[in-house]
Order: structure tokens, then sequence, then C-alpha cells
């Protein structure tokens, strides 16, 4: 052994290696005996003398690769001086070799998975840290947080500014100028940065969830982001909340609230009072916005400031100026609620390009197009149906309807339903309108589906009541075939015989209207509360005399340059389907004020 000794030190003195082990590398890796020999100098029978002794090709693969380490580590220990990168090389051999002397006791069968991962026995130790449902990395944050304003319009940008300013704020304004989709990526920028929590009510569950889907779009289509969840939990662990206005849990959440269609929600004080609560700290703010509906809405006041000013004494009282010259830039009033208004002309101005005047001005009466498009609040005072007895009717359809789903083909399934259609003639707009009757007497019906059409002909009508025929099981069908209505019912014939044409006249209309008195009147119609149009068509519908001032009729301001109560006749046809059950004092009280 000492002999040995001797000859490996002469050995590393001489070439700084051991011919031995440099042999075996070199067997190892494929070199024949004879040439082994030539290269080391050294005789072939001692080469083969050291394979056969010592077993060379027994000797598993990892313990060929251990050789080699602990070769080359010897090299570096050995070597004087050592660099830098020598002793950088020595650490990573020495944990080499280290990660080899597991795996070989894990193959030799006396270790187990934490001899390959020394890492695996603590990691069910302690509490285990849930996976973030909706990661987003950096990169991807900064990506959203910037991408906020770089689309939107400049009255967009006077928002966002006011929300930085003001803890309340209070807007009326246009239909269809990006309010939702604004505020919904707006909310979702904050609780990024903030941590704050969201939480949105709408008139609905499934208009409230409309904020739910804008932001899900635009974390995709701007960072790539996949977000997750009824209730979004961001990872710092900020929570948007989409409720319904019936929700009965609402108060046990708290941060920014963004109330939407005030205006257009039942019972929106009591509702408000919950709503606020969640927002009541210091570090929340309130959001409220809407288009307008009556003077009558239980939400006027608070847009008006009357409910300011209820109860408290007169000097105290504020003076609120809402009128558009006023508020159209925003102001901040004696209850420090920041107002603005915002109609289709404030948008246009402020680079919204998304409309065409001209042509919204043909499809929509005076009334409506004030209403709908520059804030103006309807007074029904004239109407046939008020707002208060409309607003009954309206119901979260995603909470109730269980039995109804817009995203099937079949929605309805082979449930029976009813079809009215009101054609659109020179500048005005088709309504259709697809009810479900009541399967018991004196039950209620449903409008489960309603849509308006522009700049179709004849045949293009026809066809579409051909579809939604085809997507449900349509028992009845009614057209008003007055004037050129007759063109779309004479096609729809074709297919549909048992459709029935009805011919308006002064007696039709009397009956039509009494009828769907009688029945909303009476609680028996319902329709989502998404579908602002209907109470706003139903409302349109006044009474006058006929030409001989000798009977009463009732219009909607239908002319050739607009139209008006389309979507009240289309539901009205199809409600005449059910008989009358005769007087009653509803309709006798009905009778008695507007005859």
């Amino acid at each position: 052994m000492e002999e040995l000794t001797d000859d490996l030190n002469n050995e590393l003195n001489k070439i700084d290696i051991n011919v031995k082990r440099q042999a075996q590398i070199k067997y190892w890796n494929g070199f024949k005996i004879a040439e082994i020999a030539r290269q080391l100098n050294i005789p072939q029978s001692t080469i083969s003398s050291w394979k056969e002794r010592e077993k060379w090709d027994d000797i598993a693969p990892i313990g060929r690769v251990e050789a080699t380490l602990e070769t080359r580590l010897c090299i570096l220990i050995m070597k004087e001086p050592k660099s830098g990168s020598d002793f950088k090389e020595i650490d990573l051999l020495q944990r080499q070799m280290e990660r080899v002397a597991r795996i070989k006791k894990y193959s030799n069968g006396g270790g187990n998975e934490t001899d390959l991962n020394p890492k695996i026995k603590n990691r069910n130790k302690g509490e285990r840290k849930t996976a973030d449902k909706n990661p987003i990395t950096q990169e991807q944050e900064e990506l959203l947080i910037n991408g906020l304003l770089e689309t939107m319009f400049p009255y967009q940008r006077v928002w966002h500014d006011a929300g930085l300013k003001h803890r309340i704020r209070n807007i009326l304004k246009s239909r269809q100028i990006g309010a939702t989709y604004f505020f919904a990526l707006e909310s979702f920028v904050d609780a990024l940065k903030t941590g704050r929590n969201q939480i949105f009510i709408s008139a609905s569950k499934k208009q409230a969830l409309q904020f739910r889907s804008y932001i899900i779009d635009y974390a995709k289509r701007v960072a790539d982001v996949e977000l997750k969840g009824e209730t979004i939990v961001l990872p710092n662990s900020a929570e948007l909340i989409f409720l319904g206005t019936n929700s009965k849990t609402a108060q046990s959440y708290h941060g920014n609230l963004y109330f939407d269609e005030i205006f257009w929600v039942p019972r929106f004080e009591e509702i408000r009072k919950v709503a606020s609560a969640m927002a009541s700290q210091k570090q929340y703010r309130q959001t409220y916005f809407s288009t307008p509906s009556t003077l009558a809405h239980s939400a006027y006041p608070f847009w008006s400031g009357k409910r300011f000013n209820r109860g408290r004494p007169k000097a105290q009282q504020g003076v609120f100026d809402i009128s558009h010259d006023f508020l159209k830039y925003g102001r901040v009033g004696p209850d420090n609620q920041w107002r603005q208004i915002v109609n289709i002309y404030d948008a246009e101005n402020g680079g919204c390009n998304l409309f065409d005047i001209h042509d919204l001005k043909l499809e929509y009466s005076a009334d409506e197009f004030e209403q709908l498009f520059m804030c103006q609040f309807i007074d029904d005072n004239e109407s046939v149906f008020k707002f208060a007895m409309l607003q009954r009717c309206q119901v979260d359809s995603l909470e109730i309807w269980r039995d109804f789903n817009p995203l099937y083909l079949r929605p309805f399934g082979n449930r029976e339903v009813w079809l009215g259609y009101d054609p659109a003639y020179t500048g005005d707009r088709a309504a259709l309108a697809i009810i479900a009757p009541p399967r018991v007497e004196g039950g209620t019906f449903r409008v489960l589906h309603y849509q308006t059409f522009h700049g179709m002909d004849f045949a293009q009508q026809a066809e579409r009541i051909r579809h939604y025929c085809d997507s449900y099981n349509v028992s009845r069908i009614g057209i008003d075939m007055t004037g050129l209505g007759t063109g779309v019912y004479q096609i729809v014939k074709t297919f549909r015989p048992d459709a029935v044409g009805y011919q308006y006249n002064p007696d039709l209309k009397n009956r039509m209207v009494l009828k769907a008195f009688d029945v909303i009147s009476k609680g028996r119609m319902e329709w989502d509360s998404l579908g602002n149009d209907i109470p706003a068509s139903f409302m349109s519908i006044k009474k006058q005399l006929t030409a001989s001032g000798k009977q009463t009729t009732y219009f909607a301001d239908r002319s050739e340059e607009a139209s008006h109560g389309d979507i009240a006749w289309a539901i009205m046809q199809t409600l005449i389907n059910e008989p009358f059950e005769g007087t009653s004092t509803v309709n006798q009280s009905f009778m008695e004020i507007y005859s």
C-alpha cells in the first residue's frame, strides 16, 4: 500500500494526474486498451490487469460519473495557486458529489424520494398556502394599469379625475356612451393599485355581471390574464363583487360602490341605504350613473337634491341647479356630491364617434330621443301606463326564471310562447316580442325576449320572424298589418298560415290598451330589469280623441319621421290572445278615467 502511495505521488508530481484513474476514465469513454496504452505510454498488460482486477465493466454509470468528478476535484485541490474560478468549480463539484451520493443511496434501495430532494421533507409542514386563483405578474399589472386611459374618450377622463377628488359621483348620461365599460375598467385598475374591494350593483344580477364581462375581456385582451370566479379575487386580496338589487347579504361587504342605472331600479331609496353603507368609510368612493326615467322615480330626489333638503330647516337647505348648462362640465353640490350631465352631443364633442345622430333622430320620436340621448326626464302624468305601475313588473330574470336560458339553442325548451310583431314603416323601427303565456289561469306573462330592427325590407323582417319560430315553440303569432304592414304579414303567412293580422282601428287599440292595463295593474306581467326600453315604450302611449272628436283612442306618436311605443304594441298584440275576464274593479276604473 505504501508503494502504491509513493507511485501515485510521483505521477501527480510529474503530470498532475493519477495514471490509473486516467486510464479508467478513457476506457469508460470508449477508448481501446491498445490506444490507452499508447497515449499514456504504459504497457497494455498493466491496463488489462487493472481492468480485470477492479472490474471496470461492472461499475454502474453513476459510479463512473462519481470517479470522473473525484478526479477533477483532486486535480483542483492539488493545484497551486488557485484562481477564483477554481474555487467556484471546487464548490460546484462538491455539491455534485453530494447529489451523486444521494442518487446511489436511492438506487441501492436504502433511501427514499427525500434523498433525491431533501426539500420534500418540509413540503407538508406548516400552513399550506393557497395558490392565487387569478395570478397576475408585475409586467401584466403594469400593462393593465397603463392601458386604462389610452382608449378613453375625454369625458371619461373627466369622470376618472373626478373620482380622484370626490367621494361621491352622480352622473346623468346619454344611453350607450360607454359608462358601464369605463367604470368596470376603472374599478379593476383601482383594485390592482390600492387593494380596495369593488362592489357593483345594478337593476338585475345579469346587468351587474356585464361589469364582470368587460373586466375579464379587458384583462385577456391587454395582458393575456385569465380571470376566474363569480367574485373575482386578485393576488392582492382585492375582491370584485357583482350583486343584483335583491341581494340580502349586501351589508356584509365593504369597498368602492358602483351603482348602475339608478333611475330604473325599483325601491332605490331602500337599496341605496344598504349599498351606501358598504362604502361609508372615507377611503371608499360611491359612483351612481344612469339614463333618466321619470320625475316620479324614487332616485330623482337623490339626484335633484330634494332628499338632502328634506327635513332640514330652510336656512340649512342647499340650492341645487341641475340644469344641463350648469352641470355640463361637472359641479359639486351643497351635499358634496359631484354631479355631471353628459348628453349625446357632449359625448360627440368629447370624441365619441360611435353614433350617427341624424339616423337616431329618424329612429326615435322627439320625446324618446330627448329621454334616451338628451338626459331629459319623462313626466308620465299624461301617460296611460304610469312608471310606478310598470316598475313592479321588473324582475331579476337570472335569479328567478330557472326554466329560461337565452344562451341555449332552444332558450325555453319546448314550452309554448306567443310572438307579437310591429312592422317597420319608412324611417321607423320594427319591434318583435316573445311572451311566455301563463301556465295557469290568472298566472303571469313573461317577456322572454324583445328586439327592434331598423332598415330592413319586408322579406328580411319576415325572415327574422322565421328565425325565432325555429328557436321557440311559437304557438301564436300576431302582426300589425295596418297599411304597409300587410307586406310582412303576407310573407309570414307563407310559412305560418296560422299567423293573425291586426288592422289597427280605435276599437282594437282600446281593447289592446285595456287588456294590457288590466294585466300590468294586477301584477301579472314580468320582464327583466335590464329591459329599460319596455317601460319607456309603454309610457309613450297616451290617449287622444279621434278625428270626429266622438271617440277616445290611444297613440304613441308614429309617423314617417319617428316611431314610438313599438315594443309596447308588439307585446300588447300577444296579450289580447287571452280572453277578458269580464268587467273588474280595475278595468272599470280604467274605463272611467280614460274614456
